[in-house]
C-alpha cells in the first residue's frame, strides 16, 4: 500500500507515566502515596461545580453532544467580549493546534517557533510535511526579534508559547505589541496561552482586543485542562477572526467535543472561587521552590505558569531516583536540557514531600 512517507518520520510524544504503572513496577502497593507531578495538572482537582454538572450530564451520554457548543460558545463570548464565531471548541488546544495545520501547512511552507517551546509544534509541522524553524531563546525565553528574523515568504504561522512550556518564562506586553508591528500580513501569529489563568494579571498580554478590533492573522489558544482542573476532559479553545473561525470549522470533525466536557467548562466557567483558590495555591507554591531551591543551591527559571523548571544535575538519573520516593516529575533531555528536570506545583504538602525528595538526592 501507498503511505504518506513522511509519516513514519513523524516523532511520537512522550506521555507522563500512569500512577499505576509506577507502582506496579516499584512495588509499591498504596498507589495514592505518589506524588505525580510531571504533567502540570491541577492537584486541587476540577470545580467543584463542574463535578456536580458532570454527574447530571452522565444522564444523558446516550445522546450525542452539541457540535456547535451553542451555550458554552455563548457564555464564553460574553465573558471575554467577543462574538460567539470568534469562538471554536476542540479536544484541549492540541486538537486546534493541529486544525490549524490543516489550514495552513503544506510541503514547501514552514511555521516559526521558538526552540524551547512546546514539543508538538514541531511534531505538527512534521504531520504536514512542512518545516519547523526553531529560533534561539534568550534566557529560557522566547526571543521575539530572532523569531523575526526567522521568517520567511514560505512562513505561515509564528506560535508563541506564552507562558512557555517548558520554561515557565513570559513574554512582555509591550514586546509583544512591538512584534506584532513587525509582523508580515502573510504569516498568523498563534498565542498558545494554555497557562494564561496563572499569570500575575500586570503580565498579561490583551490580545483578545486585537481580535476584537478585526485583526485576521492573529488567533488566541487557551485551555480547561490547566488552571480549570479538566485535564481529563480534553476541552480548549480558539478565539480568532470569524473568518479564521469558519476555515478552521471546516477541518473539524463533527461532534469533536465531548457532551461531558461541555458540561463541566460551562459550570467551571462560573466558579471563581475554585479559580482563585488554583491561582493562590500555585503562586504560593511557586514561592516554596524558589525558596528551596535557594537554599540547596540549585539554579531554576522563575516561573509564571504552574509549574518550574530546575537544574539538578543529571535530570534523568534524578527522575529515577525521585521514583523511588514516590515522586514522579518530567526530565527534560527530550528537551535538549539533560540537566533540568520539570516540577508542577501541587498542595502545599507535596510541594513539601517533592523539595525534601530532592533534598535527600541532592
Amino acid at each position: 500500500m501507498k503511505t504518506n512517507e513522511w509519516i513514519s518520520s513523524v516523532p511520537v510524544y512522550e506521555p507522563g507515566r500512569p500512577i499505576e504503572e509506577v507502582a506496579r513496577e516499584l512495588g509499591f502497593a498504596d498507589v495514592s502515596e505518589i506524588i505525580k507531578v510531571a504533567s502540570n495538572e491541577n492537584e486541587l482537582g476540577p470545580s467543584p461545580k463542574a463535578m456536580k454538572a458532570m454527574a447530571v450530564a452522565a444522564t444523558e451520554m446516550h445522546r450525542y453532544p452539541d457540535g456547535g457548543c451553542f451555550y458554552l460558545k455563548d457564555k464564553l463570548s460574553a465573558k471575554l467580549g467577543v462574538k460567539p464565531q470568534n469562538l471554536l471548541f476542540g479536544s484541549g488546544s492540541n486538537e486546534l493546534i493541529e486544525f490549524l495545520g490543516h489550514v495552513y501547512l503544506r510541503p514547501g511552507t514552514n511555521l516559526v517557533m521558538s526552540e524551547g517551546a512546546f514539543v508538538v509544534y514541531r511534531l505538527i509541522a512534521k504531520l504536514f510535511n512542512a518545516q519547523a524553524i526553531a529560533a534561539p531563546m534568550k534566557k529560557f525565553a522566547h526571543d521575539l526579534d530572532a523569531m523575526l528574523a526567522a521568517v520567511t515568504p514560505e512562513t505561515r504561522m509564528v506560535i508563541i508559547c506564552n507562558p512557555n512550556n517548558p520554561t515557565g518564562t513570559i513574554v512582555s506586553p509591550t514586546k509583544i505589541k512591538e512584534f506584532l508591528k513587525k509582523l508580515p500580513s502573510h504569516v498568523l501569529a498563534v498565542f498558545d496561552e494554555a497557562y494564561f489563568e496563572f499569570m500575575p494579571d500586570e503580565t498579561k498580554p490583551d490580545l483578545i482586543k486585537e481580535i476584537q478590533k478585526g485583526r485576521e492573522n492573529v488567533v488566541v489558544l487557551r485551555t480547561f485542562s490547566k488552571a480549570y482542573g479538566l485535564a481529563g476532559l480534553r476541552i480548549g479553545y480558539a478565539v480568532g477572526h470569524e473568518n479564521l473561525i469558519a476555515l478552521l470549522n471546516r477541518v473539524r470533525q463533527p461532534f469533536n467535543v465531548n457532551a461531558m466536557a461541555m458540561a463541566a467548562a460551562l459550570a467551571a466557567l462560573d466558579d471563581d472561587k475554585h479559580l482563585a483558590k488554583t491561582r493562590t495555591t500555585n503562586f504560593q507554591g511557586l514561592e516554596l521552590f524558589m525558596d528551596g531551591f535557594r537554599k540547596l543551591g540549585l539554579d531554576y527559571v522563575p516561573s509564571y505558569a504552574n509549574f518550574i523548571l530546575v537544574k539538578t544535575g543529571n535530570g534523568r538519573q534524578v527522575f529515577g531516583e525521585l521514583q523511588k520516593r514516590k515522586v514522579i516529575v518530567r526530565p527534560m533531555d527530550g528537551y535538549g536540557l539533560p540537566e533540568w528536570i520539570r516540577i508542577t506545583v501541587g498542595t502545599s504538602a507535596q510541594n513539601r514531600a517533592v523539595l525534601k525528595a530532592l533534598k535527600e538526592i541532592l
